[in-house]
């Protein structure tokens, strides 16, 4: 037992957490990845350009985003003014880890006759180096709004790029990043739920791998799954992204069954994300507490790092309902 965890013992976590959060005038963003005690005392839940932006229209001087790294740097982009806290700075992303800024604007100095559409997934320095940002559910939109006879590097993730290429016929430069979550979900495992659900529908993310979208009946973003899993008229629904969003889906339609499609061979934890799973309560109010580990950005990067957001947003238009991308509008400088 660490000596942090020795200094906790007895604590009432859950009024300690909400008294700072008072005192400190925080706003607590959990993303659907969380673990569901995270996602339940959180102000706002949900994906995480939605949760930036929420929380970039309050008046709170503290964000606490359970998350992970990326996802705080973006609320830190929209709210400069912010104190920006991450209960775990080694709450990373294998998308993130995929893409070092270094590696990456080589990449695009090599081809310097196309534009770079690069996925949120990514840090900071990397969405500066960048032409349009993306999310799952705007891309396609946002794509479609190319001329053809432009070239593109899409990244970092290579499965939502080839889903993205074999949906629209455009042929993209594909950086070779993936989420390890997504990776691991088992063709073979999820024919076996099929075989014991029949009829029942397969709701699947972009960033899962070729194999598991051909037997999907819908794909989107975190939250066109979630709208999905309870509109559909289906009782049961088969669920191939990150578990925890489930616990939005039991709380929304208490009368369907949602089950998460297994990773490997069906016996492994691998469908969990290890980087969300780092955040904790405890974590949470040491940070608030502490109001660290904080979030920094150069004003250099975070202004160059707005401006592919802003023409994301620009670009994406009213798309509420489709995903996670609202209305068009950044606050800040």
């Amino acid at each position: 037992m660490t000596a942090q965890t020795q200094s906790l013992k007895g604590l009432d976590l859950l009024a300690e957490i909400a008294r700072l959060k008072k005192e400190r005038n925080a706003v607590i963003l959990a993303h659907y990845y969380q673990k569901p005690e995270i996602q339940d005392l959180a102000d706002f839940v949900g994906d995480s350009l939605d949760l930036s932006r929420k929380a970039a229209a309050t008046n709170a001087e503290v964000i606490a985003f359970c998350g992970v790294r990326f996802m705080a740097e973006t609320a830190k982009i929209l709210s400069p003014e912010k104190i920006v806290i991450l209960p775990d700075m080694d709450a990373g992303c294998s998308l993130e880890d995929s893409c070092p800024p270094d590696q990456f604007k080589a990449f695009r100095d090599a081809h310097p006759d196309h534009i770079a559409l690069t996925y949120i997934n990514c840090s900071a320095a990397v969405k500066a180096l960048s032409d349009i940002i993306v999310t799952s559910s705007s891309a396609d939109v946002i794509l479609k709004q190319i001329p053809n006879e432009q070239k593109i590097i899409f990244g970092p993730d290579r499965h939502l790029g080839g889903y993205l290429a074999r949906k629209t016929g455009r042929d993209m430069l594909l950086w070779p990043g993936i989420c390890i979550v997504h990776q691991a979900f088992s063709e073979t495992e999820l024919l076996k739920l099929k075989a014991e659900h029949p009829g029942a529908p397969v709701a699947a993310h972009p960033e899962c791998p070729p194999h598991i979208i051909d037997h999907s009946d819908h794909v989107g973003s975190t939250k066109s799954i979630l709208d999905f899993a309870i509109h559909s008229p289906s009782k049961t629904i088969l669920v191939a992204t990150e578990p925890h969003i489930i616990h939005q889906m039991e709380k929304a339609a208490p009368d369907k069954t949602f089950i998460g499609v297994p990773g490997g061979d069906g016996n492994c934890n691998c469908n969990m994300c290890p980087y969300m799973a780092l955040n904790t309560l405890e974590k949470l109010y040491v940070a608030l507490r502490d109001l660290e580990p904080r979030i920094e950005l150069d004003a250099e990067t975070m202004a160059k790092a707005r401006v592919p957001l802003e023409r994301m947003l620009e670009m994406a238009g009213r798309t509420v309902g489709q995903g996670d991308v609202g209305m068009p509008k950044i606050s800040g400088d």
